[in-house]
């Protein structure tokens, strides 16, 4: 399997960091290593890998824009679904990092009828489920149907997202948010390369 030609050299080595001694399969970014993806995760195989890049947040409850890095992290142990964690940090004015920022973790779980399930909670006390679809071979669209957050968390109601691999092999995605009473509209968007996988 080739990788896409903007990859680091090294991608095809490279992994999620790996615990050897667990007794059940571990995840793999990677799809030269571990269990074979499931067959319902097929129209998922292109998001497989570690993704790492920078983007733009922006609303009118911030300042902003503000300039972001970002890894995601799309990995699968066998079983029909993959599962996602994002991490992202604030960069500064002359691309420096400024601190942690936003942290999510969840599952994509594509059904038998082409539909996407895919659930997702942040460190900030929001839990999301999306519902979607793959729009072609190499993007992918899906809106909340459920928003459910903590006393502490703010305000969002909705969320539209659209993941796509773009020219080159890396992988673009929006965040359209609505939040704190404010329609639907951007939030997020972002390029990142392949790093492994």
């Amino acid at each position: 399997m080739s990788g896409p030609a903007n990859a680091a050299p090294d991608s095809p080595r490279r992994n999620r960091p790996r615990f050897d001694d667990l007794p059940i399969p571990d995840d793999t970014a990677n799809l030269r290593e571990g269990p074979d993806l499931h067959e319902q995760c097929l129209g998922l195989l292109p998001l497989i890998g570690v993704w790492r890049g920078g983007g733009e947040v922006v609303y009118p409850t911030i300042d902003g824009p503000y300039a972001y890095g970002q890894q995601l992290v799309f990995a699968h142990d066998g079983r029909p679904f993959v599962s996602y964690e994002a991490r992202a940090w604030l960069l500064g004015p002359d691309g420096e990092v400024l601190r942690p920022a936003a942290r999510e973790v969840g599952f994509w779980r594509p059904q038998p009828d082409g539909e996407l399930e895919v659930l997702i909670t942040h460190a900030t006390g929001i839990s999301e489920i999306f519902y979607g679809r793959a729009r072609n071979l190499t993007s992918w669209e899906i809106e909340t149907d459920a928003v459910v957050r903590t006393a502490s968390a703010k305000e969002v109601s909705a969320s539209h997202r659209l993941y796509g691999l773009v020219e080159g092999g890396d992988l673009a995605y929006v965040d359209e948010r609505a939040m704190e009473g404010h329609p639907l509209q951007p939030h997020l968007s972002a390029r990142l390369s392949r790093i492994a996988g």
